[in-house]
């Protein structure tokens, strides 16, 4: 591992590159996948752990020697690459199936549910639960920095939608469950995409999906991970959604 100014290399790996965002806050970035690293005064949490990436808990106990916590917004495989380091981890419940059973992994689940606060020490995370983009997914706030880590559910990219798991209309209510953080944040951490971004996009995000639903955006067929989907452009992001044959 070598550091250049804030960047750390892993040359091993397939070059992810750790960003420090503040005295206590690290972003790490690979293959169009972000996750985090937070310290607070007695713990450390990684926040997701990434895809493609080795030795991750090196990685964060490199930065930090406190006792290491993993936590995952949700449970696709682009989040939980490096949970075998861990034999547990802190995930919504409603993950399980996913975890366990499309991703074949293991290790025990120590479930978060929604409200739940984790002390870092002198650093509080609220948990959120915002399902739509899958059936456990969360949010965390850091009031303390005024941020929230909005997982996949929030970004500039593309909010995949299709499959059994996911679901639109959950996916609205669950963005509108964030006004009861109102306030309490100034800016979004996703996990893809444009970094960071600001709260004002999670209307747009809200009156995006409600146009799909009402038929008010035009869909383009196209194919991933042997899927049939439509493709919505809501300008700020595309929903990837369920494809249905007329």
């Amino acid at each position: 591992m070598t550091r250049r100014g804030d960047l750390w290399y892993i040359e091993y790996m397939a070059d992810p590159v750790i960003i420090k965002i503040d005295d206590d806050t690290w972003r790490i970035e690979n293959d169009g996948v972000r996750f985090f690293l937070l310290k607070g005064s007695r713990k450390a949490l990684l926040i997701d752990s990434g895809m493609n990436v080795r030795n991750v808990k090196e990685i964060a106990e490199h930065i930090t020697d406190l006792p290491l916590l993993l936590l995952n917004t949700h449970a696709d495989i682009d989040h939980i690459g490096g949970n075998d380091e861990f034999p547990s981890f802190m995930m919504h419940p409603s993950e399980a199936v996913n975890y366990y059973g499309q991703q074949k992994k293991m290790g025990i689940i120590n479930p978060v549910y929604d409200g739940d606060v984790m002390d870092l020490g002198g650093r509080k995370l609220e948990v959120m639960l915002t399902p739509g983009h899958t059936p456990g997914s969360i949010m965390l706030l850091d009031e303390s920095k005024g941020v929230v880590f909005s997982g996949d559910s929030i970004q500039e990219g593309n909010i995949f939608l299709f499959g059994p798991m996911r679901d639109i209309r959950a996916y609205v209510l669950g963005l509108k469950r964030l006004d009861k953080w109102k306030g309490r944040f100034d800016i979004i951490y996703p996990s893809h995409g444009t970094f960071p971004v600001s709260p004002s996009i999670v209307d747009k995000l809200i009156d995006g999906a409600k146009k799909v639903m009402r038929h008010e955006v035009e869909g383009k067929k196209a194919s991933l991970f042997g899927h049939d989907i439509m493709v919505y452009d809501i300008k700020v992001a595309k929903i990837l959604g369920d494809y249905n044959e007329k």
